[in-house]
């Protein structure tokens, strides 16, 4: 693997970590109080954002190989077991914590 795919799998474990971090949406927004469907939003928007960044770094690597429905499965499936270590802190940790 080269720099940029590590870069990209670095920034991939970030973006799927920060909705459940943070009381803020997307970072810089005041919300009273952040529900599920904002976490949601929050993470299939940072999927499309590593999307769009994979894409380009593929593009510029050389030619973009056609992916069919088992390739995006298999990428969702990924990002949310990266999203998965802020998701336990956040509902059960954090709740634990609080009682």
């Amino acid at each position: 693997m080269t720099a940029p795919m590590y870069t990209l799998l670095l920034l991939t474990l970030i973006l799927a970590n920060f909705p459940f971090l943070t009381q803020r949406g997307f970072g810089f927004l005041p919300l009273r109080q952040k529900r599920i469907l904002h976490h949601i939003v929050e993470s299939i928007i940072g999927f499309l954002i590593i999307g769009v960044i994979a894409y380009v770094l593929e593009s510029r690597a050389g030619s973009v190989h056609a992916q069919s429905w088992e390739f995006y499965v298999t990428c969702v499936c990924l990002y949310l077991v990266f999203a998965f270590p802020a998701f336990v802190w956040r509902y059960f940790w954090q709740g634990r914590n609080k009682e």
